[in-house]
């Protein structure tokens, strides 16, 4: 039975579209936004502000920033990479030899920093949605979706106005075997398979279906479209270590997940007390409820009479898809439980 997975709306804040007015560029008077860290991110930060956190109508319609404002961005973001880039190509004066030109060697690669900064944020603008989280867990998936709908939303459109990130930095890191899939990832699971008389072609072969063969964990299957591929990836790079570089969408998801999903998923803490709440024992014939704050959530959708079964599907599937996006692997029981609902 076919299913409807759209993201449903959340409900209207109560502005009008008028209130919703692009972000006007911030005047930074003689001062270069691209001159330091410091600087670039304050020029940065309410544009991104704006457009993760900002008031909306529609979780999936982003609030905008003037044009003038994302040029400027892009430009700041530019020059700062490149000043970066000519620090680090530059030859160390001739009369140092020793502890200059030692910390010379030791800088970090050009935009670490700034990626550095950029999942700091994600991670905290994630942990805000999850203190932000009701108590009741009857409530909690309805919270939570239009959250993740909106965090995402604004993740994505960061993604587009950062992406010279992207393609200086993270594409970089990848090609030096930094990504969320490693060539000592690949090697240690095909190295017992190879031969003495492999040919390297065959060897290359081998690795790339080790790649597949993980990317299928994610929903991809042979012969899938580019953007079937292209989805499995992005998952399978959210679920990814934090020491991985992924590009900036997959960093704020892989934020969602270790910030929101994560903690949820745990034994749930009382926040006045700090200490463990203990779900409510067995009575009789009920079994005992799940520990977890999401899982007890769960329990609560799929089981409770109270709940419309179309609504309830509904909200399930796009709780599963959720999980998935994050980086939840499949193996984990309340994926398990989620898409074996969604599949009735």
């Amino acid at each position: 039975m076919s299913r409807d997975k759209s993201p449903k709306a959340a409900p209207s804040t109560g502005e009008s579209e008028d209130a919703l007015k692009p972000l006007p560029n911030p005047s930074t008077g003689s001062a270069n936004p691209s001159a330091s860290l410091p600087a670039l991110w304050g020029y940065l930060q309410p544009a991104l502000d704006h457009i993760v956190r900002g008031p909306t109508n529609n979780p999936l319609k982003v609030p905008a920033i003037e044009v003038s404002y994302h040029m400027g961005v892009h430009t700041a973001v530019y020059n700062y990479f490149t000043s970066q880039v000519d620090i680090l190509s530059a030859p160390p004066p001739k009369s140092v030899v020793d502890g200059p030109y030692r910390e010379h060697k030791d800088v970090k690669p050009s935009g670490t920093d700034l990626y550095e900064q950029l999942d700091r944020y994600y991670a905290d603008t994630a942990h805000e949605i999850f203190l932000g989280a009701p108590h009741d867990d009857g409530s909690l998936i309805y919270y939570l979706l239009p959250c993740f709908y909106r965090y995402s939303a604004g993740s994505q459109s960061v993604n587009r106005l950062l992406n010279y990130v992207n393609r200086h930095y993270v594409k970089r890191a990848v090609d030096e075997d930094k990504g969320w899939l490693r060539f000592a990832d690949l090697l240690d699971a095909v190295v017992k398979s190879i031969k003495e008389d492999d040919t390297r072609d065959m060897i290359q072969r081998r690795l790339k279906e080790r790649k597949i063969n993980e990317l299928k964990k994610w929903g991809y299957h042979d012969g899938a479209p580019p953007e079937v591929l292209a989805q499995a990836e992005a998952c399978a790079e959210a679920a990814s270590s934090l020491d991985r570089v992924v590009p900036l969408s997959s960093l704020a998801l892989r934020r969602f997940r270790t910030e929101v999903i994560v903690p949820l998923l745990a034994i749930s803490k009382d926040k006045k007390g700090g200490k463990k709440k203990k779900p409510p024992a067995a009575q009789g014939n009920k079994p005992a409820l799940p520990k977890g704050r999401l899982a007890r959530a769960v329990k609560e959708l799929l089981e409770t009479e109270r709940h419309d079964p179309d609504e309830r599907d509904k909200t399930a599937g796009e709780l599963a898809v959720l999980l998935r996006t994050v980086g939840v692997h499949a193996s984990h029981a309340l994926r398990k439980k989620l898409d074996s609902q969604v599949s009735r």
